[in-house]
């Protein structure tokens, strides 16, 4: 694979989430929410592991493609439907990454591999699964934990932390103790830790 074939990728996976109808607004700039977020996560994958494979890279930034077209509420509200609803979004991810890859030429051992890595496979066990995962939840500590503060009482995000955290590698964990938190948030880290 060329450096040319890795842009035209990114570019595709950036095509299909400007067509986000979500928006979040960042530094006073409205974004397509996937568009966004596929942007920190590519940043915080240059940060973490500089040397991160091609698969890799576009495998974090395709992690949520088009996840407007599966919404959370088309499965049922409970424990079950949200473990449901996340198993079928990996492969929903992966599938819409897939059709780009084979669409743009890539070979089919690569292309099974960025699936591979979008569907978390061997968690722990695989280097690269686990330094996606560590990404994933680096972006989700970093700008998304901070809303969940409005939603939930402190044990529910107490909770949320502390599965964020056994997901995560040491080398993750030093990473996110690295981090600018609001002094609220950081201080409900440290409890849910137990630091």
């Amino acid at each position: 694979m060329t450096n040319t074939a890795l842009t035209l990728a990114l570019a595709q996976i950036n095509a299909e989430n400007s067509k986000d109808p979500n928006v979040e607004v960042h530094n006073e700039i409205a974004y397509p929410k996937e568009l966004l977020y596929a942007d920190r996560m590519h940043q915080r994958l240059l940060s973490f592991s500089p040397s991160a494979s091609e698969a890799l890279v576009i495998a974090a930034h395709a992690q949520h493609i088009c996840r407007w077209k599966m919404p959370r509420e088309t499965y049922p509200i409970n424990r079950v439907g949200y473990l449901q609803w996340r198993q079928e979004l990996k492969k929903f991810h992966a599938n819409v990454t897939a059709e780009i890859l084979v669409k743009l030429g890539f070979d089919e051992a690569f292309i099974h591999r960025v699936s591979f890595l979008i569907e978390k496979k061997e968690l722990k066990k695989d280097a690269e699964t686990q330094v996606l995962e560590d990404v994933i939840c680096l972006v989700f500590l970093e700008f998304y934990l901070a809303p969940f503060v409005l939603k939930h009482d402190s044990e529910k995000l107490k909770n949320i932390i502390l599965k964020t955290w056994n997901k995560m590698s040491e080398r993750g964990h030093a990473e996110a103790l690295k981090l600018e938190y609001a002094p609220s948030i950081f201080a409900l880290i440290k409890e849910a830790l137990g630091l």
